[in-house]
């Protein structure tokens, strides 16, 4: 099917990339294999199974980033691995044009624990997936409405080191309100219960394909 903007919107079941570029080199040092659980002009929503053979960085010695000290997490060299997710899927839910993507997660056994406001640069739509730059400042949303900002220090410190220059930090800080202004009506997508929605039991897992850092192809394919 293809939107109102000419792009093929994915089939559901199909499989996608969701990546994200790295800061400072524009390299892509995330890559999570997706299955499309729904792609419309409003939302593209993705799961990620558990199990997930993905893309991350580490250390150049392999030791994962968040255990370097703060001070020098973001100027210790890195390099990237492949890792299985650990824990639970995730379900994540993206607008076009917003910049942040919400991401639901439960225990063991369906049990919703809380959304995720990942702020982020607006989706880059190509071929096999989306790309994105994560902007270090996160949102956690709990079942009663609570909320919390995350990473504070992550924010502070990529400022630091300039990794985000004082604009783009202003920009990032402002998406945070806008978030925290649609948390607090309780709009799209916190009041649409996706708390609820389950993966088809006939998806199997996705593979990282070979090439999985490839530069993006067009988004404008044609529909089946």
């Amino acid at each position: 099917m293809t939107g109102a903007d000419g792009i093929r919107h994915w089939d559901r079941g199909e499989r996608i990339l969701w990546r994200y570029r790295d800061n400072d080199s524009g390299h892509v040092h995330i890559c999570r294999p997706v299955t499309v659980v729904q792609d419309t002009d409003e939302l593209l929503a993705v799961w990620m199974a558990p199990g997930t053979e993905c893309v991350k960085p580490v250390l150049a010695d392999g030791t994962p980033v968040h255990h370097e000290p703060l001070a020098t997490r973001y100027t210790a060299p890195r390099t990237t691995v492949r890792a299985h997710w650990e824990g639970t899927g995730v379900l994540k839910l993206a607008r076009p044009d917003e910049p942040w993507s919400v991401w639901l997660f439960w225990e063991q056994g369906w049990e919703f624990r809380s959304w995720y406001v990942n702020l982020e640069e607006p989706r880059l739509r190509w071929a096999g997936g989306i790309d994105s730059e994560d902007h270090f400042l996160d949102i956690s949303v709990y079942p009663d409405r609570s909320w919390l900002w995350r990473d504070e220090d992550e924010f502070a410190e990529a400022q630091r080191v300039g990794l985000l220059d004082a604009g783009q930090a202003l920009r990032v800080r402002e998406a945070g309100k806008a978030a925290v202004e649609m948390i607090k009506a309780w709009g799209t997508p916190f009041a649409d219960g996706w708390e609820n929605w389950r993966p088809d039991p006939g998806w199997s897992v996705p593979e990282l394909p070979a090439g999985w850092d490839r530069a993006p192809g067009p988004a404008k394919v044609r529909s089946r």
